[in-house]
């Protein structure tokens, strides 16, 4: 199986470059995790790898496995921060899978009982609920 090649110009690349901002909420040697800006629950957010990796087919298994662990730090986080019931973790792979940004991303999203997920990329956060959001998600991680 052969999957298209990674397009370094892809806008997490551009944002692990720092051309692009972000709401930063945790960063180790080889991830990167940040609100994403159409949250489909509040604190949604995206763990990355920094290795160029376009999906699950071609990253490497101790890059996946360090994206699996920061996603499970920002889950912890996210359900003190957000008092949340549960977490949804979602990962797609290639376009008939739903993604969209062909960089390896983990979607970890905080829900709670009774409350649906917005749907997804539609509605853009606006900057100040976002910074308050990534403001208690690092407060989260830190105890």
């Amino acid at each position: 199986m052969t999957t298209a090649a990674y397009d370094d110009q892809n806008i997490f690349a551009r944002i692990l470059r720092g051309e692009i901002p972000c709401f930063k909420v945790h960063e180790t040697d080889r991830t990167f995790a940040f609100l994403d800006i159409m949250p489909r629950s509040p604190g949604h957010t995206l763990v990355i790898p920094k290795a160029p990796a376009r999906g699950i087919l071609d990253i490497s298994e101790d890059d996946l496995a360090e994206v699996a662990r920061s996603a499970k730090r920002i889950a912890a986080a996210a359900m003190k921060a957000f008092k949340a019931d549960g977490i949804i973790i979602q990962q797609f792979s290639e376009p008939a899978s739903g993604q969209v940004v062909f960089h390896l991303h983990m979607h970890v999203m905080p829900v709670s009982a009774g409350v649906a997920l917005l749907p997804a990329q539609t509605h853009k956060a606006e900057a100040a609920v976002l910074e308050e959001h990534a403001q208690r998600m690092i407060v989260a991680l830190r105890s």
